[in-house]
């Protein structure tokens, strides 16, 4: 029998949750291109969730989170991706803060220094939000249900039930007495821990804790990847604040190559670990 053939159903999970993950990034620039025919070039990508671009764009992230907890690996891997996927669905259910007069549309009223979040999408922030946590504690009780049942081992996933604990406790504890400084920055906040943790995976897969050693070809792709991913968010931070002040989409640029990099990240991945017998993260 063919090793294609006696390994089918494993290799096939691997690869098409790969290929799904940089597919999220594809739906995102066709549906953001889409919107700025009608809207024009906003000042970011996560501007274009105040446009026809919104569904799309949360049902990415969303779907990305699901697909990040799948492929999760082992180990240390397994820690980071599933911490990444933890700020996702924050990423698509909380949007960023818009200046007066930037999204066709939006409406803003009162002072706002510089950006301000948009009354009108508070109930739309409330319901993800409180969704979130609610599914998330859900998340969590099923995985102690199921050590608790020794269908999985407690001390595999310890870690990032941890962080999943911590993660919910602080976005409800922040949502419940800082509801505005969570408005203002959630969004910001979230894209950089995502990004951020992303970067680590990137090393980790140059230089894996166990397992293998990728070629040396890889090595040098993924190093480049994170090393990417770290100037990216640098830039991130510098420019997000002087947004109204730049008069060029520089954010929009910043926030589309991360989006570039993650997309490269899975291709290369991919392409890495097509035909082996263990296509899971090391």
């Amino acid at each position: 029998m063919s090793h294609t053939a006696s390994s089918t159903s494993l290799e096939r999970t691997y690869r098409y949750l790969r290929i799904g993950l940089a597919g999220t990034v594809v739906v995102i620039f066709v549906s953001v291109g889409l919107a700025a025919a009608d809207v024009g070039w906003l000042s970011s990508v996560s501007e274009y969730y105040f446009t026809p671009a919104r569904n799309a764009f949360v049902g990415a992230l969303i779907a990305g989170a699901l697909a990040l907890v799948a492929l999760s690996g082992r180990g240390i891997e397994r820690a980071l991706l599933d911490a990444t996927a933890l700020f996702a669905p924050l990423i698509a259910l909380v949007p960023t803060t818009v200046i007066p007069g930037s999204v066709p549309g939006v409406e803003i009223s009162g002072p706002c220094e510089p950006s301000c979040f948009p009354p009108a999408y508070i109930p739309d922030a409330a319901n993800g939000v409180l969704t979130y946590l609610v599914v998330g504690a859900l998340v969590v009780l099923v995985a102690l249900l199921l050590a608790a049942l020794r269908q999985v081992a407690l001390a595999a996933i310890g870690f990032s039930l941890a962080v999943a604990i911590a993660v919910l406790i602080a976005v409800a504890a922040t949502w419940v007495f800082a509801r505005d400084a969570f408005l203002q920055y959630g969004h910001v906040v979230a894209t950089v821990a995502f990004f951020g943790l992303f970067a680590a995976v990137a090393i980790l897969s140059a230089f894996p804790t166990r397992g293998g050693q990728p070629a040396p070809v890889y090595r040098v792709v993924y190093t480049g990847i994170a090393a990417g991913l770290v100037l990216v968010l640098v830039a991130y931070v510098v420019l997000v604040p002087r947004t109204d002040d730049l008069g060029f989409p520089l954010v929009l640029v910043v926030e589309a190559s991360a989006l570039l990099l993650f997309f490269a990240f899975w291709v290369v991945q991919g392409v890495e670990k097509w035909s082996e017998a263990d296509p899971a993260l090391r």
